[in-house]
């Protein structure tokens, strides 16, 4: 009878160690680029999350003795934000194309096509070439490791710092938005070098219906620019998500 005991009292151990790895890496797969997409079935991200918290479980720290239904509400938090932070590298990708796309006249071009989120075109196609070329490089080899390594600042059932947290969550944000108008400036460059000439045009030639010439011309131009700066731009939004995945709760740069 002591040794069915023993065997019921670690089997709850294990328990709740697994629980409280599914809860966070739930919480932060659901907001992955990729394997947390609304495109997928509930069922397929459900085997995602299970198939993660396998390989992560036996590489943390052993939660015996925490309570379990505080320590899940911690882990939680704990995911979402991992999750938040790399879904927000995906959010400037798209802000840039968003922003290259009101520069020009592209906006309304081939529209989102099958992208769960509505956006223009640009935003639609660098977003699902940046997640496309960041999982042939092995994504989930780095989310898995991002995962392990969470535990080294945050272990089980420990609760963030409202204000680190706060202050970390602001700078990321920011870093967000500035890094999406980098990613889009060849755009803006291009779109003012355009409406300048358009403007000096209309001045010298008012006869002259200059947006019936500079419509094709500014389509084509942006067409091209995306041939030549998308690949600048996915190279350079991988090597970020390979930054952010080594350190996901660092401050950014």
């Amino acid at each position: 009878m002591a040794e069915l005991g023993d065997i019921a009292l670690f089997s709850q151990d294990v328990f709740t160690a697994i629980a409280l790895v599914f809860a966070r890496v739930a919480a932060a797969v659901g907001l992955m680029p990729g394997f947390g997409s609304s495109l997928l079935p509930m069922r397929v991200r459900l085997a995602v999350s299970v198939a993660f918290t396998m390989i992560v479980w036996p590489m943390v720290p052993d939660a015996y003795g925490v309570p379990l239904l505080p320590a899940l509400i911690v882990e939680i938090a704990v995911g979402i934000t991992l999750g938040l932070s790399i879904r927000m590298l995906v959010m400037a990708l798209q802000f840039a194309g968003s922003i290259a796309a009101q520069s020009t006249s592209l906006a309304q071009l081939l529209g989102p096509g099958a992208m769960p989120d509505p956006m223009p075109a640009i935003g639609a196609m660098l977003s699902l070439a940046g997640v496309t070329l960041a999982l042939i490089l092995g994504l989930h080899i780095r989310i898995a490791e991002a995962l392990v390594l969470s535990y080294d600042l945050f272990p089980p059932g420990r609760l963030p710092n409202s204000g680190e947290l706060a202050q970390w969550g602001i700078a990321r944000t920011g870093h967000t938005i500035s890094l999406g108008f980098t990613l889009a400036a060849p755009f803006v460059v291009v779109a003012l070098a355009y409406n300048i000439a358009l403007g000096a045009i209309n001045r010298a030639m008012p006869q002259l219906m200059v947006a019936f010439i500079g419509a094709p011309a500014i389509t084509g131009a942006s067409i091209i620019l995306m041939l030549l700066a998308a690949p600048a731009i996915l190279i350079l939004w991988n090597e970020l998500l390979a930054d952010l995945l080594a350190a996901p709760f660092s401050s950014p740069p």
